[in-house]
Parts: structure tokens; sequence; C-alpha cells
């Protein structure tokens, strides 16, 4: 199941959650189709003020670091770095909707591979 994790200095999130949810889900549904929207799972963490960290220094305006966990089956297509490429865009192209474009330079994207067999749900692994 696509597993996203959007983690953004509270101050940005605060008010906008039901808005990213539904922006972030229709983005991946966008790439893996509509049989995905009811596995789609976003976790929205905002991290207090004081506790965001840039060049050594808080920031309180950081853009949204997101991780989207994603079978690693997905990496041997051949069409691999076209997909990639419309997840990392399709999910900035989402915040930006919501937040403002000047969300967009500061939008981190990271596409995390999970083998077969280790993940799980229910207490049961998942292949």
């Amino acid at each position: 199941m696509p597993h996203l994790m959007a983690r953004m200095p509270e101050a940005r999130l605060v008010g906008h959650e039901p808005a990213l949810i539904a922006a972030l889900t229709e983005a991946v549904v966008a790439v893996y189709g509509e049989w995905a929207r009811d596995l789609v799972v976003v976790q929205l963490d905002g991290v207090p003020r004081g506790r965001w960290g840039s060049g050594g220094r808080a920031v309180d305006d950081a853009g949204p670091a997101l991780t989207l966990g994603v079978r690693d089956a997905l990496f041997a297509r051949s069409d691999s770095h076209q997909i990639a490429a419309r997840l990392v865009a399709g999910l900035t192209d989402a915040v930006a909707t919501v937040l403002g474009d000047q969300a967009r330079s500061g939008t981190s994207v990271e596409l995390v591979a999970t083998p077969a067999g280790r993940s799980g749900l229910a207490g049961v692994i998942s292949d």
C-alpha cells in the first residue's frame, strides 16, 4: 500500500490538513490508478516551532519533507524513471496547490522502496 509521510513546520500545516490529505492522495492515484485510492495512507506530522533546523539554525518556514513508501518492484520496471518522476512532480504540485507556490522550491520528496515480504498489515506479511 502506498504510505506517505509529510513532515513540515506546524505553522505551515495548521488549517491545511484535510486539503493536503486529499491532494496528496489524488497525486498518488493519478500515477497508480483509481484502484489505489483506498490503499493510500497519509500521515501529516507538524513539527513544533523551533524544532525544524536547516543550515545549523532553527527555521519555521521550511518546505515539507515527503516520504512515500513504495514496493521495490517499482524500480525494476523499464519505466521506473518515468513513474518516479511523475510521483515526485505530482506530490510537489499537490503541496504547492494547497500551501501556495512558494512551498514548491522547498518541498523534498523521497521514494523509499520496500522489498516484498518486508512489510505487513494486521499481523500478516505482505507480498
